[in-house]
């Protein structure tokens, strides 16, 4: 089975969907709409803006998403997934893509979401570091000890784990981490503690415009980053959903459930390979590739 993957913040460039805008006249439209729907030039900042201008939160979400999302359109008849699944933000990529949502609410979606989450940093000084070489077990457990909020949030393949909550109980636990072997215990250059209960605030804003948005039966199942498993029924994907931004994102599992539930063939949409690189530590003898317009 065919498995599309969508990725999520940190695969951002300078220049991304550039070639889309200039040689797909769909895709153009879909930009144009998208400067509309935002009431920015996102173009601009996706075509030519500094890194530093990238990285902000409120343009970042907007940009990878419509990259996924555009060159899953363009792709027309050849995409046709039969499950997908979108790393964090990249999972409202995957939705669009299997037609719970429109393209419009998609958008004003991600939109709301990366504002919610600006907001809900600017709370608090949090922030997230990655944990490479340890038991995904002996991380969650030194969380636990930790004084403070420190919580596991991306498992992303086997032997890197994320973590997130405040400063000081996430460098503590780096410490901590360090010392019982991690290969490294590595702060990131992130805004905020992202999928940790610090962004509540956050959850609850979404909540409410996920509440007030219609969602379609998909054309193929969703493996959810909350539950880790294939899911169609569109009131179990807005629970889902709304859960996202302080639950834990479960790709490694998501991933082992779609190669026991038949993806033999998984193909990442958007920009970047960073999903790639993680199918292969998550399973070598599954076939991962990025979507391509050369036919």
């Amino acid at each position: 089975m065919k498995a599309y993957i969508f990725p999520g913040q940190g695969a951002q460039f300078t220049g991304m969907g550039l070639d889309l805008y200039e040689n797909y006249p769909l895709a153009q439209e879909l930009f144009e709409k998208a400067n509309a729907i935002l009431g920015f030039s996102i173009t601009d900042v996706m075509f030519e803006g500094t890194a530093e201008e990238l990285k902000q939160t409120k343009v970042t979400q907007p940009a990878i998403f419509l990259h996924s999302v555009i060159l899953a359109k363009v792709l027309g008849d050849s995409f046709k997934p039969e499950m997908v699944a979108g790393h964090s933000l990249g999972e409202l990529s995957a939705l669009v893509a299997n037609g719970v949502l429109s393209f419009e609410d998609g958008l004003t979606l991600v939109s709301k979401r990366a504002l919610a989450m600006q907001k809900a940093c600017e709370i608090a000084p949090s922030t997230m570091a990655a944990v490479l070489g340890l038991d995904d077990k002996i991380v969650e457990d030194t969380c636990a000890e930790i004084n403070g909020v420190v919580v596991a949030a991306n498992y992303n393949c086997p032997g890197q784990l994320v973590i997130s909550g405040e400063v000081s109980a996430i460098e503590k636990a780096c410490e901590v981490l360090t010392e019982k072997g991690a290969r490294r215990a590595l702060v990131l250059p992130v805004g905020g503690a992202f999928h940790s209960p610090m962004m509540e605030p956050a959850r609850e804003e979404l909540a409410a415009a996920i509440e007030a948005t219609v969602f379609n039966e998909p054309t193929c199942a969703v493996y959810q980053n909350v539950p880790a498993k294939a899911v169609t029924n569109p009131a179990e994907i807005k629970e889902n959903l709304m859960k996202q931004l302080t639950a834990p994102v479960k790709w490694t599992q998501c991933v082992q459930s779609m190669i026991a539930d038949g993806g033999t063939e998984f193909i990442e949409v958007g920009p970047g390979k960073v999903l790639q690189g993680l199918m292969r530590k998550i399973d070598r003898s599954v076939a991962a590739s990025g979507a391509s317009l050369e036919a």
